[in-house]
């Protein structure tokens, strides 16, 4: 019998993903906090449009608020939502998780332990993504890398259910490529470098991705602030891990694994126009992800005594950027590359 999954936040990645899921005739609920969208999705289906081809199916669909009338449990759950909102989201759909449920964090940010602490080791899959899509009307998606270009990495936390791993493997393959690996804690620490590099900072400059790489001095920003990420990983005792299509000898280049990593994702995964999901959040209104990001670097920098400036001013100037301070804008790189100075005296 096929498992119940449900995507639990479906925004741009959860229900381009679902629809792939659908699409392969699985059995699938998206869980979405956006009224809007639920209902645009209700009425007219669900559209993605990909360089693959357009997709449209009819999901099953419930509002965030409709989880408490739910009866029958799921046996897998994908969840999409926010870094920030891993830990009630994870206590929100815990009730609804089959006793043999795996719940699988499919975000940014060092999300797995968070989801152990409240479903247990045991249930709690780990997932790095890399899939470019947004999202700015109901019902609409707008996927920049379709199933050809998205990748993933899954594996389980010590004392996970490695058991588990290949049937979640084989769900996630209808999306995209999927790797295994048993170091999911190194991986995602890994894709916590490259956020650091991209993310926040190019949506600093208010600006798509590909754009951003081309003012003058933010590749020095990028690969600066990597840097900084990748020595606390190091010292925090994750191992340097090729991941999005790097191999063993990409990591003994001599122009540095942040160069060469940055060098694959512009290659094979940014493409022309997308912007980060931080900037698309600021066009919202809404808060980023950058405490979860740049802000984990910082935080546990100070606490392996390695200077952070870089990924520090990002901060700053995000939080400004939240507050009302400052608005994102292409002048911003000159207080980044202040930071890149300073770091190197």
């Amino acid at each position: 019998m096929s498992p119940r999954i449900a995507i639990l936040g479906a925004g741009a990645n959860g229900a381009s993903l679902g629809a792939d899921l659908i699409a392969a005739g699985l059995d699938v609920t998206l869980i979405e906090q956006w009224p809007a969208h639920v209902e645009a999705m209700r009425a007219d289906g669900l559209r993605v449009v990909s360089p693959d081809g357009d997709l449209h199916v009819r999901p099953h669909v419930l509002h965030l608020c409709e989880v408490a009338e739910l009866r029958r449990p799921f046996d897998v759950v994908l969840m999409l939502m926010k870094a920030y909102d891993t830990p009630w989201a994870a206590r929100l759909i815990e009730p609804y998780l089959a006793g043999t449920g795996i719940l699988v964090g499919v975000q940014n940010g060092m999300t797995a332990p968070e989801i152990a602490d409240v479903v247990g080791a045991e249930r709690t899959l780990g997932c790095v993504i890399e899939c470019s899509a947004t999202m700015t009307e109901p019902g609409v998606i707008h996927r920049h890398t379709g199933v050809s270009r998205s990748w993933f990495a899954l594996g389980a936390l010590r004392g996970g259910p490695t058991d588990r791993v290949e049937e979640v493997r084989r769900i996630l393959a209808h999306a995209g490529t999927v790797a295994v690996t048993t170091k999911i804690a190194a991986a995602k620490w890994m894709k916590l470098v490259s956020n650091c590099t991209l993310l926040v900072p190019s949506a600093l400059l208010g600006l798509p991705m590909l754009d951003a790489l081309h003012v003058p001095g933010f590749r020095r920003v990028m690969v600066a602030a990597g840097e900084e990420a990748l020595a606390v990983g190091e010292a925090l005792g994750h191992e340097t891990l090729p991941i999005f299509g790097l191999d063993e000898d990409d990591l003994r280049d001599p122009r540095g694994v942040v160069e060469v990593m940055t060098d694959r994702l512009f290659s094979g995964f940014v493409v022309p126009g997308a912007t980060t999901t931080v900037l698309q959040d600021w066009t919202k209104g809404r808060r980023s992800e950058v405490d979860d990001l740049n802000g984990e670097v910082v935080t546990h920098g100070v606490l392996c005594g390695i200077p952070t400036p870089v990924n520090a001013a990002v901060v700053r100037l995000a939080l400004d950027v939240e507050q009302g301070r400052r608005m994102p804008a292409p002048d911003l790189v000159d207080e980044m590359l202040a930071a890149v100075d300073q770091g190197a005296r």
